[in-house]
């Protein structure tokens, strides 16, 4: 005599069978979704619970969880139902108003939103503001700066440098060269508090100036070994000076390519009458607005962040002694920078900058 709950027989047809059988062998079907679909397809071959569920490695309650799902609700019995929780407040119409008027308005008395004052502004939640923002990279409070370069010879400016970067003329020497001009020579007003576990460094918020320097510096490119020399000021006459300290630095026996921006010193009657008499030296000038090709920068930006900017200089010697003491450092283990962008690349990248930034200012116009 048999007891226990009846067991429901499950009949398919054609097209039930056909889809289970899809749901169960394609490759992108959920996990979840395809094991159902076995358990079903077992159930109506005649398979007991217990055979289904040892061939499919489940319990017995589960089998039978699903096949009375599928005998009440059929295929949509197998999918899963809505996971109890807090209902969403924040519709789509909503979220599309917080991001309009972030990016199409601003706040009365002020240039940018918060998301204090778009709480206000949309009457949601500042985390919810918050959240909006990070979904959609929103972030009202940073700004960047850019100039685009107007020289009329831009493009065969790019060319030329870059390709000093890339391959390098044979026999010859590659120098980006420029000058750091008045550096300051800054002491705090009070004795700052060194760095302890649990406190950083803290210093006063203002300083004393004790006079400026002007630093000329001369990066090769190949072993990215520096030239430098402080000079009281940075007029033609102090970039001649430089240069003959240039010489004595380099291998007579090479040419020399210099890098250079389009100050006027570097143009200056004294300087080309020095260039004029070592005609082994060839000049190749970045675009106007375009500091970023000459690599010696990014060395400026190295000596600012580790010896200038939290350094404490109580004279002008003692900055000098300092920015040489980081450049004999910095020397004893040269590191190059390898400029990787070819001419193309770059160009392609300002063509597309710029014809986006046409595009915006035509639309807010």
């Amino acid at each position: 005599m048999r007891t226990g709950r009846p067991v429901a027989k499950i009949e398919l047809s054609s097209e039930v069978a056909s889809a289970l059988h899809g749901f169960a062998q394609r490759r992108k079907t959920a996990q979840a979704l395809a094991l159902r679909a076995r358990i079903v397809l077992g159930c109506a071959a005649g398979l007991s619970n217990k055979v289904v569920a040892a061939r499919e490695r489940v319990t017995a309650q589960t089998v039978g969880k699903w096949r009375r799902r599928f005998v009440e609700r059929g295929i949509d019995g197998l999918l899963d139902e809505p996971r109890p929780g807090a209902p969403r407040t924040i519709d789509d119409t909503k979220v599309e108003r917080v991001i309009v008027q972030t990016l199409e308005s601003q706040p009365q008395g002020a240039t940018h939103w918060s998301t204090r004052s778009m709480a206000r502004h949309s009457g949601l939640s500042t985390s919810s503001v918050g959240r909006i923002w990070r979904a959609f990279g929103l972030q009202p409070h940073r700004v960047e700066t850019f100039k685009l370069s107007t020289d009329p010879l831009f493009v065969d400016k790019v060319r030329d440098i870059v390709g000093l970067y890339i391959n390098p003329p044979d026999r010859a020497l590659v120098l980006c060269v420029d000058e750091k001009s008045q550096i300051q020579a800054l002491d705090r007003t009070q004795p700052l508090l060194p760095m302890r576990p649990g406190q950083i460094e803290r210093r006063s918020h203002d300083y004393q100036r004790h006079g400026t320097t002007s630093l000329f510096a001369a990066l090769d490119i190949a072993t990215g070994r520096v030239i430098g020399r402080c000079y009281p000021r940075h007029r033609a006459v102090e970039f001649r000076k430089f240069l003959a300290q240039v010489e004595q630095a380099v291998p007579a026996d090479l040419d020399i390519h210099l890098v250079l921006d389009n100050y006027a010193t570097h143009k200056a009657p004294p300087v080309k009458a020095w260039l004029a008499r070592h005609p082994r030296y060839h000049l190749h000038f970045t675009p106007t607005s375009a500091a970023w090709l000459n690599q010696v920068e990014r060395w400026f930006a190295l000596l600012a962040e580790k010896q200038i900017r939290r350094g404490i200089h109580r004279s002008v010697q003692d900055l000098k002694a300092g920015i040489a003491a980081f450049i004999k450092a910095y020397n004893d283990h040269p590191k190059p920078f390898i400029w990787t962008k070819a001419a193309d690349a770059i160009l392609q990248t300002i063509a597309r900058y710029c014809t986006s930034t046409l595009e915006i200012h035509a639309a807010t116009c």
